[in-house]
């Protein structure tokens, strides 16, 4: 039987409005500005760029006093151009890594607990017969701490450890390299008061350079003369 056809000037059946937040019919609306959208989860607070919630002591007293202080002493007319630190690099060099590997992890566990920072592996970028050290051989652990970090690790040097150094008279005024930057050698870490004497399994060695912004040596010592870099007279 033919079905019957629909009577002229009836209305067309309306199609069911499509839902704002694209879902099937009757769903809750989805999406922002719906009835059903959940409330927004309020944004995080903005941290502090740093290593906690207290800005290092001693960048805030590079900026209040020692660039004042740069400025009147070296004549600079304008604040930016009185030097700055940059990053401070700290390197352990390891030659017994290549008879015993787990001297990487104690000379790396040892760095993470100085400056609070992962550190990297170091390896060899060429055969040396003589050392017994073959290309790309674990020889050392590094690094590169800048920002908060670099003046809080400097303010820990300065106060606490070179102190415990015994007969410590000061630091070498002669470790520059002509560019402004600094080269300190450290005989033990254990002078850092990170370092449990009794948990490491072999007193070690590094090196710690500070870069600074400074064109000369000369400016170089003055910055981190008013940093508290005790030099030897």
């Amino acid at each position: 039987m033919a079905k019957a056809d629909k009577p002229e000037g009836a209305p067309a059946k309306a199609a069911a409005p499509k839902p704002a937040g694209g879902g099937k019919p009757g769903a809750p609306a989805r999406g922002k500005g719906g009835p059903a959208a959940a409330k927004a989860a309020p944004a995080p607070a903005a941290k502090a760029r740093g290593t906690g919630e207290i800005p290092p002591r001693l960048r805030e007293r590079y900026r209040a006093a020692i660039v004042p202080a740069l400025m009147q002493e070296r004549g600079y007319g304008n604040p930016h151009q009185a030097p700055r630190l940059v990053k401070i690099v700290l390197n352990m060099g390891l030659g017994e890594a290549k008879e015993n590997a787990k001297a990487l992890d104690a000379a790396a566990a040892d760095m993470v607990a100085i400056t609070g920072q992962k550190a990297v592996i170091t390896k060899a970028k060429k055969s040396i017969a003589a050392f017994k050290v073959r290309t790309g051989m674990p020889v050392g652990a590094k690094t590169t701490l800048r920002g908060a970090r670099m003046y809080e690790f400097l303010d820990r040097l300065v106060s606490v450890a070179l102190p415990r150094v015994r007969d410590f008279r000061g630091v070498s005024p002669k470790s520059f390299d002509g560019r402004g930057n600094y080269a300190l050698g450290l005989k033990e870490q254990i002078i850092f008061p990170e370092i449990e004497y009794d948990k490491i399994d072999k007193i070690r060695g590094m090196d710690i350079i500070i870069c600074t912004t400074a064109e000369t040596d000369e400016e170089a010592k003055a910055l981190l003369t008013h940093l508290g870099v005790p030099f030897r007279e």
